[in-house]
Parts: structure tokens; sequence; C-alpha cells
């Protein structure tokens, strides 16, 4: 996670990120500098050739001058490429930087951030908003080192010619940029509007995508294209006001621009007319105007890579400081499981401040042994278990493990001892090794091949063409759900944990395959302690112990055979599944 403090000034944390690269950063504003200097010498030097050596006949000097100007310009052909080959690898490595720390960042963010958040915003935090930093990052401080420096010397060296039309055009000078700086801040204003809607954008056009399949089932496309092009007018009209913007600020530019050149013109002419000025020295006004005519051009082009680079900044900002709501406790040591002993003590847990999920929950499970858990849906049967590796944090009561509570001990740590296999399937594109490697990342190769045979998906994949090097696609897309799910089980074995928690893990299986799991299970389970999330109750009549669990607690708690002669709620369910009278 960055050390960097992300509750300063912008800017100062923008100049932050040079500091990794200093040695870089300082080669391209020395370059820059002797490209300054260079523009800075020939204005003067052509003055002095025409007002002293030609005169003079001072020929052999003067051509001696000519080959050190073609010289001097050479070198600093030889400064521009490296202005611009290192500072744009320079904008590169910051870009990269910023990137590295939001993603890093967005590990670090717990489950009720990712229930609230896009997919969409947040891939524009980590590409689209940076996508402008090397620009800034590179041009931003070399073109204001160059402007200033540039602009500076101009009129020191103007003044003692005349301080008249040096006066004039200091005068016009802070004009232009008052005008710069007051549009710097509505064109930053507009730009932020223009980022906020591309990452609506991106996050529609990522849903879409994602359920075009459920989009075509219900004849829903149009539908689909109407909400794109709602976003997609909000976004042209966005960047309509942004190019409002921008022309107005050009345009402004260009004319004041133009005046430093009419001013030259009609002041230097009136002095020439008056005896004050010679015609040499207006032509050298001129040629310092058009030197630092290019500052000021660089300074409109900062701006506008300013307020675009700033813009996508103050956002990869403001996501870097959102602090994750569940971190390690001061103190927090490494837990080491030697028993496996699960205990709910009290526990309250809610989503949000209005609807409680799970109240006063009271709940044991031994070491070595199976949990059961059964119920309605949105009965708390997953939330129960997600707080077990903290990914959501109780709101009252403790969750103790070998009798330690949980946040007395790292996430890290935590998380290393518990092996869960969720309903939800999810494979990461790229082959069936690689998911199944994903439970233990140093895994040897066999090791890989005995979890695909304990989750029985080895046959299945040694049959495929390219076998375990088979690429599984987007969200494992070329796969049935069955295999997908027998790869993420696949994984859990691999990983091997004290603590497993079966959230309907064969819930996309056949029952022929569900059987054959079930026995891969109860021998993974063997020593081990296990919660069993599950709607069908052929997967847990074995169990050591049942709850049932719905909005108002748990109803009811035992083996099978004591719940069944009960005539509760799990015989009711029961009866229900199955069709036939109990007892």
């Amino acid at each position: 996670m960055s050390k960097r403090d992300y509750t300063k000034n912008k800017l100062i944390i923008f100049m932050s990120f040079y500091r990794d690269h200093l040695g870089i950063f300082l080669l391209d504003l020395f370059c820059a500098l002797m490209m300054a200097t260079i523009d800075l010498a020939f204005p003067l030097l052509s003055r002095y050739a025409l007002n002293t050596l030609l005169p003079k006949g001072m020929f052999s000097f003067f051509f001696v001058l000519v080959a050190s100007l073609i010289v001097m310009f050479i070198f600093r052909s030889i400064f521009s490429y490296i202005v611009t080959y290192v500072g744009h690898n320079l904008g590169v490595l910051i870009e990269a930087d910023m990137r590295r720390e939001v993603f890093s960042h967005l590990q670090t963010l717990s489950f009720n951030f990712y229930d609230q958040a896009r997919t969409g915003q947040l891939m524009s935090h980590v590409t689209t908003d940076l996508f402008d930093i090397t620009e800034l990052a590179h041009h931003g401080p070399e073109d204001l080192f160059i402007s200033g420096v540039t602009i500076i010397g101009a009129l020191v060296i103007l003044f003692p010619i005349n301080p008249l039309l040096t006066s004039v055009l200091m005068i016009l000078i802070p004009l232009a940029l008052v005008f710069t700086i007051l549009q710097r801040r509505r064109m930053s204003r507009v730009s932020r509007g223009v980022k906020d809607q591309m990452a609506g954008i991106n996050a529609a056009i990522e849903s879409s995508i994602a359920g075009i399949r459920v989009a075509k089932a219900f004849v829903n496309e149009r539908y689909e294209e109407h909400k794109f092009e709602l976003g997609n007018e909000r976004f042209k009209t966005a960047k309509k006001e942004y190019y409002a913007a921008m022309a107005l600020f050009h345009s402004g530019m260009e004319f004041f621009i133009n005046i430093f050149g009419v001013a030259v013109i009609g002041i230097g002419g009136y002095l020439i007319m008056e005896g004050k000025l010679n015609t040499v020295d207006v032509l050298t006004f001129t040629l310092y105007v058009n030197a630092f005519l290019q500052p000021i051009r660089k300074l409109t082009q900062f701006v506008e890579q300013y307020t675009s680079g700033m813009a996508g900044f103050s956002r990869f900002v403001e996501i870097m400081n959102i602090k994750p709501d569940i971190v390690d406790s001061p103190g927090a040591e490494r837990l080491k499981v030697s028993r496996g002993d699960i205990e709910f003590k009290n526990v309250s847990f809610s989503y949000d401040d209005d609807t409680a999920v799970l109240e006063q929950i009271n709940l044991s499970v031994e070491s070595g042994k199976t949990l059961a858990i059964v119920g309605p849906s949105g009965g708390g049967k997953t939330t129960l278990c997600h707080l077990i590796p903290r990914f959501y944090e109780v709101n009252e009561g403790q969750v103790l493990i070998d009798g330690r509570d949980i946040r007395s001990v790292t996430l890290n740590s935590l998380r290393q001892n518990i092996g869960i296999v969720s309903q939800d399937v999810f494979l990461f594109s790229g082959s069936i090794k690689e998911n199944i490697r994903y439970g233990k990342l140093d895994a040897t190769d066999d090791e890989v091949y005995w979890a695909a045979k304990m989750a029985q998906i080895y046959d299945a994949v040694m049959e495929m063409p390219h076998g375990f090097d088979t690429e599984v696609g987007e969200r494992g897309i070329m796969l049935s759900g069955g295999q997908k799910q027998r790869i993420s089980i696949a994984r859990i074995f691999l990983k091997d944990p004290p603590i497993l928690i079966l959230d309907e893990a064969t819930s996309a299986l056949d029952t022929v395959t569900e059987i054959k799991i079930q026995e891969s299970f109860e021998q993974l389970s063997k020593g081990r302690t296990t919660l069993v999330i599950a709607h069908r109750l052929s997967t847990v009549q074995n169990a050591d112990k049942i709850i049932y669990l719905d909005e108002t607690g748990i109803r009811e708690q035992g083996t099978h055979e004591e719940l069944l002669r009960r005539g509760g709620y799990y015989a009711s369910l029961y009866k229900t599944q199955f069709g036939r009278q109990i007892g």
C-alpha cells in the first residue's frame, strides 16, 4: 500500500511522483534549460552580428559566428531529442507508478466497497483517467520551466535595449497569463464533467457486454442501445462544453500572441521615427518576441494538458483517499489454527443502518466437524459465512477461531486458513492450469493434476485438445457450468485449508458428479472445520450439525434425524423437496 499522504494538496501529491525518478527528471530539465539558453542567445548574437560585425567589416568573425550558431543548433537538436525521448519515458514511468498504486489500493478495499462500485467506473480509474498523465508529467514541469526561463531571460536582455518597448511587452504578458488562468479554471471544471461521463459510458458498456446473453434472451438489444445512447448524448453535451471552453481559450491566446507582434511593429516604428531605435533593434525585438511567443504557446498547451490530466488525477486521488473499512488492528498477530473451533458470540450485522441481516447470532462449530446451513434465500446464510474471513465486519459481537477474536489477527493469515467455494464461480482469463494453480501459486504440475482428480475434472480436461493448457476464455465462457465449478473446487483442494466454506459448491453439477464430489468433500473435510451452505438437502444429510437460518435468526439446529423428528422448519423443507411423509 502507498505511503503517500493523499490528503495533501493535489499538486504536492503529483510532484511527489517525481521523487522516485529524480535523475531522469533533472536530466530533462537540464536539457530544457540548454534549449532555452540557445533560443535566447540566437537573437542577441544576431544583433551583435548586424550591429557590430558587418558594419565594421569583420567578415571572418561573422562567418565564425554563423558556424558557431550552426553548432549551437546541432546541440539544440540533441537536447531536443533527449527531452522528447527521456521526458516521455518519465511520463510513462509516473503513469505506471500511479496505476500500480491505484490497483494495489483497490486490492485493499472490502466487499462493501465493491458492492456499491461499478466495474466500468473502476476501470476508468485504472486506465482512462491516467491516459493524459503521461503528457502532463512530461510536458508540465518542462514547459513551465522553459517558458519561465525564456520569457524572463528575454525581458532582461531587451530592457537595456529599449525600456519603453520592453515595458509594453511586460504589460501584455501578465494580461495573457491572467486570461490563461481564468480560462484554465473553466476548462478544468468542464473537463471533470467529461471524465465523469466517460466513466459512466465505460460502466454501461461493461454491464451491457457482460449481460449480452441476457439481453438477447429477452430480445432487449434495442433497450440496451437506448440506455447507451442516453449516456452517449450526455457525453457529447459535456464534450461540446469542453470544446467551447477550449475554443475560447485558444482564440483568446491567438489574439494576445498577434498583439505582441503589432505592439513591436507599431511602437518600434514610432521610436525609429523619433530616432530612439534603429532597425536592427526592432528586428532584435521581433526575434525575441518570436522567442517567447513559443513559450506562451507552450503555456496554452500546458493549460489544456493540465486541465485534462489533473481532472483524471483528481479522480485518482479521490479513490486513493477511500480508506478500507476492514484493516489489521494495531498489534494484530498471525493466526495459527491449532484446532479450528469457530464461535459466533452475539453477532449482529447489517449492510446499512436500516436493515438488519443477522441479529444476536450465537453459534459454535467444533473442530473437525461439519456444519450445514439451510434456509430460504435472503436469510443470511452466505453473509454469516462471509463474516468469518472478514469480508464484512460485524456490527456487534465477536467471531472467534480457537477462542481468538478474528479482529485480533492479520487479514492475510486469517484468509490463508480459510478455503471458499462459492456458488458464484469466477475464472480468470488464462488456462485451466493457471486457474487451478490460483489456489496455491507455487504448486507443481503434479499437485495441480492431483487437485483436478480430487475435483473430478481431470479426465474431462485431458480430453480437451490442449489439456490443462486449454484457455477458459473470458470468465470461463469456453467451459460448461459444471466444469467451471469443478475447477473452482480444485483450487480449494490445492489450497488445503483447515477451515472450509462451501457455498452451494455443487449447485451446477449433475447428480452423478455431485455424488462423486460429495465423496471427495467428505475426504477433504476429515479433520477440518467445514461450513456448508446448501439448498439441496441431499448434500447435507451427513453433516454433524444442521441449522435452519432465516431473516429472524437461527430457528433450529441439530442432526438430520433430530430435525426430521422435530417436525419443524427443516422437516417442512425436507418434505417440500422430497415430496414424501416423514417418520
